[in-house]
């Protein structure tokens, strides 16, 4: 099998049906012991100060793989990905543009997963069957989530670790539905931590680029349970067909939409506040006004930069906001402050 990198998630059911191995490039980035030294060989290449690690990050390690081609998310995801390709290009690597509808249309998405499927020589009828397969693994990972908020059996990390490797099921479906299958018996086998003032923690944005983010926030009495881009990813709301699926999945469209899901989890999760996790000269920053504003629970928003380790400050503010969360829990009131 050929390897076909992408920006973040597209219809990967296209690529396995044509025989590819899909590779999201953010996951094989941010997994690299190297990350930081390959976001300044970007930047020696030329790739300016002022520009996403991610988007560094992922130039630089496609230098390093072996690919037949890059996929490009060029709407629906970083303003960034046009350019980057062009230099992918101009070096030499073949890109393939995808764009999700800004409006959610169905027949404009049907049209590009119809293009798509035609670039890389996939059939409607194996495309269907590699569907069902993932959608077994995916119903698999919504268990995992359940374990996670609804047992109290999976951290917010263990979480996150899953969920955000879906995007490409590290290349392998079925080599990653068994190490889904036996992390889930390991788990099912865990006593439930314990729930008595505990403060609930939601994730939204973009997959922290920190190594240490978790371990940061997780610790006796706290814990994550609900991951907002990484649960979509794994894609939740499994649908019938393949343009259905991709037009519920809320990380490539507009605020709003994500909004819904985000408030349906506030509640049904019992989430406490939100660490809002923004990435330095990203757009989506823009949005963290709307999203404060609109959310219906304490708000904490933190900036990231490059892959290294928490810095004392964001440390002391992610430390400053749980004990205000814990304060009002124990005087039984709710703040409303917007942090």
């Amino acid at each position: 099998m050929s390897d076909v990198g992408f920006t973040t998630s597209v219809p990967i059911e296209i690529l396995l049906a044509a025989g590819k191995r899909p590779v999201d490039l953010n996951n094989v980035f941010i997994a690299r012991r190297d990350a930081v030294a390959l976001v300044k060989r970007a930047e020696e290449k030329g790739f300016p100060a002022a520009c996403c690690a991610w988007v560094k990050g992922i130039y630089a390690v496609a230098s390093t793989l072996d690919l037949e081609e890059v996929i490009g998310v060029v709407r629906g995801d970083c303003s960034q990905t046009q350019a980057l390709m062009e230099v992918l290009q101009m070096d030499g690597l073949p890109v393939y543009p995808f764009a999700y509808p800004y409006d959610r249309c169905r027949s404009t998405m049907r049209a590009e997963i119809r293009r798509m499927q035609a670039h890389f020589g996939a059939s409607a009828i194996e495309i269907a069957n590699v569907k069902r397969q993932l959608d077994k693994v995916r119903r698999k990972l919504k268990r995992l989530d359940q374990l996670t908020w609804l047992e109290n059996r999976v951290s917010g990390e263990e979480n996150h670790t899953f969920l955000v490797a879906s995007s490409d099921m590290r290349g392998d479906p079925r080599a990653y539905e068994k190490e889904v299958d036996q992390f889930l018996r390991e788990a099912a086998c865990r006593d439930p931590c314990p729930v008595e003032k505990e403060i609930r923690l939601g994730i939204i944005g973009v997959p922290p680029i920190w190594p240490d983010f978790f371990r940061m926030i997780e610790r006796e009495g706290v814990r994550v349970v609900y991951n907002e881009v990484q649960r979509q990813f794994s894609m939740p709301n499994l649908a019938p067909d393949i343009v259905s699926q991709y037009l519920s999945f809320t990380y490539p469209y507009d605020v709003f939409y994500r909004l819904e899901d985000i408030r349906r989890e506030a509640s049904r999760r019992k989430i406490d506040g939100f660490i809002h996790y923004v990435q330095a000269f990203c757009f989506r920053q823009i949005e963290d006004q709307i999203l404060r504003k609109c959310l219906p629970r304490p708000v904490l928003t933190v900036e990231g930069d490059l892959p290294h380790e928490l810095d004392s400050r964001v440390q002391m503010r992610l430390e400053a906001f749980i004990e205000m969360l814990v304060r009002h829990r124990d005087h039984g009131s709710r703040p409303c402050c917007r942090n």
